[in-house]
């Protein structure tokens, strides 16, 4: 999630379980636990300018459940042999609350589409719940009143009634993700069985900054699918829409690390393109079609194999830029939530923007 949530989620957690005269005290330290875990990048990129490195190394050890508590520890053992003051004053209180406020950080990242690796260093593949975008106001404003609140409120008995309510409610908005998810999923899975498409890898994520608009993307044996679903006002079968992908490509370049790596992070779920005889490969999680956040060249043919160069990511184009363009998409977004449409939200933001595939048939979907 983007850093004001986690800033504003470690303050409510540590101020709502320390003393009550710690309690600034406590939003200030939880704060800046909940940023620590992002950290990571800057270690990362002393060692390492490889662009795939950077982006799968992130959330990894300084987002595990195992390495977190230790963590948490050693700075509560710190604080309470060492700094004489609050924690040794009431150290039950104060280990609890750098626990909760180190470990709901990769807890909440879990629940973006990113990937979470909450379990390093074992390796099974990166936790993505996807059922919040990575910002998302709706979360963040409940414990954003309750941290200004209780900051100003200070020892008073409200102060911890409106960082509990915070919490319930920020909380509550996760279950409720949780549960438009669901309904997306079990749609979606009907119509990729109806088109021959039932056993087809596929995820669902909201589109930004609500959970009421979700897309979602299946892999097809020539490339993916992609169709839009408003939780309000969307019945029947999930409008496709067919796009290819150099699967072939992609198949014998399998055996280049930073494929590997790739596949590994996202679970296959990727575009691959050839590029003046480059393999291009696009995260198909991040982004809208076809612009993709994460793109990279990670391979070129030499002698009629695939060899491993030097990964190069691309910079991300942009559907919109500048203040009017993100209106636009705001309004598309906006208009498809309460209008069934089969036309994609990208589609909708003008010139300039690529023109819909056709809506996709199990035929077409399974071409080679």
């Amino acid at each position: 999630m983007d850093s004001l949530s986690q800033i504003v989620l470690g303050g409510a957690v540590a101020a709502a379980i320390a003393p009550a005269g710690h309690r600034r005290a406590a939003l200030l330290a939880g704060a800046a636990l909940g940023t620590l875990p992002d950290l990571d990048s800057l270690p990362i990129a002393l060692f390492s300018d490889n662009p795939v490195t950077l982006m799968t190394v992130h959330r990894s050890f300084s987002h595990s459940l195992f390495v977190l508590p230790l963590v948490g520890w050693l700075i509560w053992w710190l604080f309470r042999r060492y700094g004489r003051g609050r924690v040794a004053a009431a150290p039950a209180r104060w280990f609890w609350a750098i626990q909760l406020a180190l470990v709901t950080h990769p807890l909440l990242d879990a629940f973006t589409v990113y990937g979470t690796q909450l379990w390093w260093p074992l390796t099974p593949p990166p936790v993505m719940w996807s059922s919040v975008f990575i910002i998302d106001p709706l979360y963040t404003v409940w414990l954003l009143v309750a941290c200004v609140a209780a900051w100003c409120l200070r020892e008073r008995v409200a102060a911890q009634r409106v960082l509990v309510a915070g919490l319930v409610l920020s909380t509550a908005y996760l279950g409720w993700s949780l549960v438009a998810k669901s309904n997306v999923d079990r749609d979606a899975e009907r119509t990729l069985a109806s088109m021959g498409l039932g056993d087809a890898p596929y995820f669902s994520v909201p589109m930004p900054f609500n959970t009421l608009l979700w897309r979602v993307v299946a892999m097809t044996p020539s490339g993916y699918v992609e169709a839009e679903r408003s939780v309000l006002v969307d019945e029947g079968p999930l409008q496709f829409r067919g796009y290819p992908s150099n699967v072939q490509a992609y198949r014998e370049a399998a055996g280049v690390p930073a494929v590997q790596r790739l596949a590994w992070f996202n679970r296959g779920f990727m575009r691959a393109q050839v590029q003046d005889g480059r393999l291009v490969l696009s995260d198909l999680r991040m982004g809208m079609e076809p612009d993709y956040n994460f793109r990279f060249t990670v391979a070129e043919q030499r002698d009629g194999r695939w060899q491993a160069v030097a990964p190069v990511q691309h910079p991300w184009s942009m559907p919109v830029s500048g203040g009017d363009g993100m209106r636009r998409l705001l309004a598309a977004m906006w208009h498809r939530t309460w209008h069934p449409s089969a036309e994609p939200v990208r589609a909708a933001l003008g010139p300039g923007t690529a023109p819909p595939a056709p809506t996709a048939t199990p035929d077409a979907a399974s071409a080679p």
